[in-house]
């Protein structure tokens, strides 16, 4: 069992920038390569980004693209996602989910476990 909490949402003008953190407790932090997701109301869950275990490889979808980037410290057991450039578009509430197994990291249904949620929102 992995438990996930997400920090660091809030409200922020477009053009700004917020950092999200998940910190994960447990002792097998890199055993899972880690997402992040989001959901507006009336909106499924959508992929934003995700990091292997190892933290080599990455990868966004293509509406957060060269404006979010995620990376991870497997010594404080942590993921962040820093969000630059953030458009009204962006509001969300936003998740940190856990997979243990390989590949399919777009994938909402393929992650074992998730945190609560965050809310950003975005004004204009």
């Amino acid at each position: 069992q992995v438990q996930l909490v997400e920090t660091g949402g809030g409200l922020v003008q477009a053009g700004n920038s917020l950092r999200l953190s998940c910190a994960a407790d447990g002792r097998t932090f890199t055993s899972y390569n880690m997402g992040w997701f989001r959901q507006a109301p009336g909106k499924e869950r959508e992929f934003v980004a995700a990091i292997t275990w190892s933290g080599i490889t990455t990868s966004y979808s293509d509406s957060v693209k060269g404006r979010f980037t995620i990376s991870r410290d497997n010594a404080k057991n942590t993921v962040y996602l820093q969000m630059n450039s953030l458009k009204p578009e962006d509001t969300a509430l936003y998740y940190c989910a856990a997979k243990r197994s390989p590949g399919q990291l777009m994938v909402v249904m393929r992650y074992d476990y998730w945190g609560r949620g965050i809310q950003v929102t975005v004004s204009s």
